[in-house]
């Protein structure tokens, strides 16, 4: 057993290349071989979001505080808020984050398939982001 105290680990600012705005990672967690899981406590400030990615072999959001959104390709973008539950399946491209005026954090876990969690692709654009209830 190993236990990974509160404070214990220095927050993270995430990369700008797989972000835009202020994001904060907390928490990251991984688990040993042959135990594929790892994650993060993220949040994410007013106007933040990650870029368009996808996860091998899925990637399963919890939401704890904050109002966010988050989108699948060629799907609305969809409020999320406190206890929802959010599964992107295997391979599905995505982006989620906060809503333009407030922040949202998120643990977010994924499994690693031959050493990757997430493929990260092109940065979801303004226009994108504030394409809320319109399909893309």
């Amino acid at each position: 057993m190993e236990i990974k105290r509160n404070g214990s680990q220095p927050s993270g600012k995430g990369p700008a290349e797989y972000f835009t705005g202020n994001v904060r990672l907390d928490a990251p967690f991984s688990g040993q071989e042959p135990a594929r899981v790892g994650g993060a406590i993220v949040t994410f400030e007013p106007g933040a979001r990650t870029a368009w990615h996808s996860h091998p072999l899925g990637q399963t959001l919890i939401v704890t505080s904050g109002l966010g959104w988050a989108q699948r390709e060629g799907g609305p973008i969809e409020e999320i808020r406190p206890g929802d539950i959010v599964w992107f399946t295997p391979g599905e491209k995505h982006w989620h984050g906060a809503t333009p005026t407030t922040a949202m954090t998120h643990i977010a876990i994924a499994e690693k398939l031959n050493g990757s969690a997430v493929d990260w692709m092109e940065k979801v654009t303004d226009e994108q982001y504030l394409a809320r209830g319109h399909q893309l």
